[in-house]
């Protein structure tokens, strides 16, 4: 098991980003939360298989094509501590 740190920037807020991510994430029975940053980032922390993150990443940047500018990831080893996904405040 895998944990990602996420950093999407660009026109990543207000159009949904957060929500599609999230049912991407459910829907591979990825853990973690995703939300959005006062810089205009959104930061996402997902837990899983690596392989099952790197398709999600996949999906959502296909998802969005035209509005990431940039993507910032750190994995490291899972620490287990979530259950379920969600959009955190």
């Amino acid at each position: 098991m895998t944990q990602a740190h996420i950093f999407y920037s660009g026109t990543v807020q207000g159009i949904g980003f957060r929500y599609t991510v999230a049912r991407h994430a459910k829907d591979f029975n990825l853990q973690g939360w995703v939300k959005n940053l006062s810089d205009g980032r959104v930061e996402i922390l997902v837990e899983g298989p690596a392989q099952t993150i790197e398709k999600l990443c996949q999906e959502t940047e296909k998802h969005f094509e035209g509005y990431i500018d940039n993507k910032e990831i750190q994995i490291i080893e899972s620490q287990g501590k979530f259950t379920g996904f969600h959009i955190a405040e």
